[in-house]
């Protein structure tokens, strides 16, 4: 099974006989390939986004190596992923082949007894979890935190999702540009200035309607465009001024003007992110058509962000869905 590596060096697992293994695995599966993996000190680091792409293989097999690895010939032929568990030396794969197996099962209906669970868990929506308390209430002098103890299970979900965040910007910020955080926001309302009759606000009902957002507010450049508007699209917002949402948001909204180009004093989308993550409160996404500010008299405490370093000639409603996507993730 194992020989000594070319040009010195350890034991170093045989492309034959791992050749021979798999073909007798793919016999047993009526000449099906399954989904090869290898546990290897090079690999991609795991991640529940694999877990979960491995979930909804038809098999999987998992190669263990040991001593200097396998073969790189085989690995190249007939090895689909090649990933690691951290910065770490084992003696073999069957750790890293237990916990894959393990975070898979996770994914099974029915492995873990209540269903959403799962979807609280850490690195689930890319957060981590909020911490856990039991009884008793008050141990060495420390309390559970009262609301937990109080009842109010909307209390109750907002200061989970309130230190799921806090942890998560503390503990591991890394994962903030790739997680999940609609749930952690209580509310987004999206305004857009038209200035033609061509912005797609059916496009944008369904974006809205996709991140379970309310319907997007409209603000025209003139009273002529609002009424072509409120003709061609009878189910939309259509609003006066950006000032009058904003009035009607209430006092604890973060209002953030998102542009397709980065421009003085603008905010990488990334930093955004954390920023409405951070704000205990409503968030108000501001765009407009053609990129141009709006409101420029307003006044202050409104953040700008952009979607890319050089401008975009994309429609409105692509730049939006991009915006959306980066901003609040959806799985």
């Amino acid at each position: 099974m194992d020989d000594y590596a070319f040009g010195s060096g350890g034991m170093v697992f045989a492309a034959p006989q791992l050749k021979k293994a798999l073909d007798s695995v793919i016999t047993g599966l009526d000449g099906v390939k399954p989904y090869v993996v290898y546990p290897s000190p090079q690999g991609v680091l795991i991640s529940q986004e694999i877990i979960e792409t491995l979930a909804l293989q038809e098999n999987v097999v998992i190669i263990c190596g040991h001593y200097e690895g396998i073969d790189e010939r085989f690995t190249e032929k007939y090895v689909d992923l090649e990933v690691s568990i951290g910065d770490c030396v084992l003696t073999g794969g069957e750790i890293p082949a237990m916990l894959i197996t393990d975070a898979m099962s996770r994914l099974v209906p029915g492995t873990v007894g209540k269903g959403t669970a799962v979807i609280e868990d850490s690195f689930y929506r890319g957060m981590l979890d909020n911490p856990n308390y039991t009884r008793p209430a008050v141990w060495e002098g420390m309390k559970v935190p009262e609301i937990l103890t109080g009842g109010n299970q909307h209390e109750i979900s907002r200061l989970r999702r309130r230190e799921a965040v806090r942890r998560t910007l503390t503990r591991r910020p890394d994962l903030i540009s790739r997680a999940s955080v609609r749930e952690y926001i209580s509310d987004v309302n999206i305004a857009v200035t038209a200035e033609s009759e061509n912005l797609d606000i059916s496009g944008l009902m369904e974006l809205c309607r996709a991140y379970g957002l309310g319907r997007p507010h409209i603000t025209a450049k003139s009273r002529e465009l609002r009424e072509v508007l409120k003709a061609k699209y009878p189910g939309a917002k259509l609003s006066g001024s950006l000032e009058r949402i904003r009035e009607k948001s209430g006092d604890n909204v973060l209002t953030v003007r998102i542009f397709a180009q980065a421009r003085k004093n603008s905010l990488h989308c990334l930093e955004v992110k954390r920023k409405c993550l951070e704000h205990d409160g409503g968030i108000l996404l501001v765009f407009a058509e053609n990129d141009r500010v709006t409101d420029e008299n307003d006044e202050n405490n409104i953040l700008s962000g952009y979607l890319f370093s050089e401008g975009s000639d994309l429609p409105m409603s692509i730049l939006i869905g991009i915006a959306l996507d980066r901003l609040l993730g959806k799985r």
